[in-house]
């Protein structure tokens, strides 16, 4: 092939370009209304309550372990199978994620081993959407319930998915999404929080500016100057331009969605004759939003067939390393192989297919030739 064609990526029109562009010639670059009305947008869009919208999300996780109260005397319960950023906000609050393993035919987050890993110092279960599947969110609430958990949804991987008619951003006390180039919509980088509860709401939105508790546009309606930094907080605001960003990219969602499972369902007739291809299981009881297409082949063979397939122009990628497999874990919290037996064992098989609103069928077609050809050559 030609041309590659990339895993995922990005999709900006004119009408992007000059929501943009409205904003800079506006009074505010951030701060300012723009903020706000995506908040409202992405609120609506999910069914919550509450949005704040945050510089990525990875601040949106580490503003939620925030709004929470994590600290050192706190576990968190995260699946293994997800960006380390997952795991990564409740460790800049120094409390510990602990590790429960994954479902081994979805890799979602399993009710069963986060049951396990329950101690008298858990606080609190991230769930992942893991490729823009919702989790078994009735085990996990039931779960919360039983041991007075706070429970969270990383649906950065899930916007647009829904979990039996319920929006992924209204399924968890605290949900979690990513504006990153490779997501549904982006605002270049950026993130955002969703939530039914006002006070965890005004505590994030302190915290992404600095905790300072009001902000330059706040004062400068009150005509004031003064201000008082409540606590330690970060600088994650997101400017009015990437909100402006994502309120346009946003109107175009409900179609993007219906383009990426359009491509999924073209990926699985394709595949459901190959021996050595397997796609991971979907639940009968969710609509997925399709960030990722993963598959199975295996284990002996991935390394050659990733290989072969980014040969042929197919920018095919691994959708995780298991975090508790990362030094900084390793060293940090004492983790290592054999904690997550399921999620070590999938992460020797899984492969990531091109997976994005604006691939063309060419492309698509391209893609299920090279693997289904590539899948043949496999040793038996």
């Amino acid at each position: 092939m030609s041309t590659f064609i990339p895993y995922g990526r990005q999709s900006i029109d004119a009408d992007d370009i000059q929501a943009v562009i409205d904003v800079l010639n506006s009074d505010f670059l951030t701060t300012g209304p723009a903020v706000e009305s995506f908040e409202q947008a992405v609120a609506e869009y999910v069914g919550a309550r509450y949005a704040v919208a945050v510089s990525s999300g990875t601040a949106a996780l580490h503003a939620a372990m925030y709004a929470i109260g994590i600290s050192s005397d706190d576990e968190v319960i995260v699946p293994p199978i997800t960006f380390a950023a997952t795991a990564n906000g409740v460790a800049f609050q120094r409390g510990t994620p602990v590790f429960a393993d994954v479902d081994p035919e979805t890799l979602l987050l399993d009710p069963a081993c986060v049951e396990e890993k329950i101690t008298p110092r858990t606080k609190a279960v991230i769930a992942v959407d893991f490729a823009g599947q919702p989790c078994d969110y009735d085990a996990l609430r039931q779960c919360a319930s039983r041991h007075s958990l706070t429970l969270l949804d990383d649906a950065c991987h899930a916007l647009g998915a829904a979990y039996k008619g319920r929006m992924a951003g209204s399924l968890a006390e605290l949900n979690i999404f990513s504006f990153h180039p490779v997501k549904h919509i982006t605002t270049g980088e950026g993130g955002m929080i969703t939530t039914d509860d006002e006070t965890l709401a005004k505590r994030m939105r302190i915290f992404r500016n600095h905790c300072i508790n009001t902000d330059y546009r706040q004062r400068e309606e009150r005509g004031d100057w003064f201000y008082e930094m409540v606590d330690l907080g970060y600088n994650y605001r997101l400017s009015d331009l990437q909100c402006a960003l994502g309120l346009s990219q946003l109107k175009k969602l409900p179609a993007w969605i219906k383009r990426r499972q359009e491509v999924a369902h073209r990926y699985d007739e394709a595949f459901a004759g190959s021996p050595a291809v397997n796609p991971l299981r979907v639940r009968a009881d969710i609509s997925h939003a399709y960030h990722l297409y993963v598959i199975r082949v295996p284990g002996a063979t991935r390394s050659a067939f990733f290989t072969a397939l980014r040969n042929r122009g197919i920018g095919v990628n691994v959708h995780y390393i298991p975090v508790h497999l990362h030094p900084f874990y390793r060293s940090t919290f004492g983790t290592g192989p054999g904690l997550c037996p399921v999620a070590e064992s999938a992460y020797e098989q899984i492969i990531s297919l091109p997976m994005f609103h604006g691939i063309t069928d060419s492309q698509v077609k391209a893609v299920i030739v090279a693997v289904l050809e590539e899948a043949e050559s496999l040793p038996a």
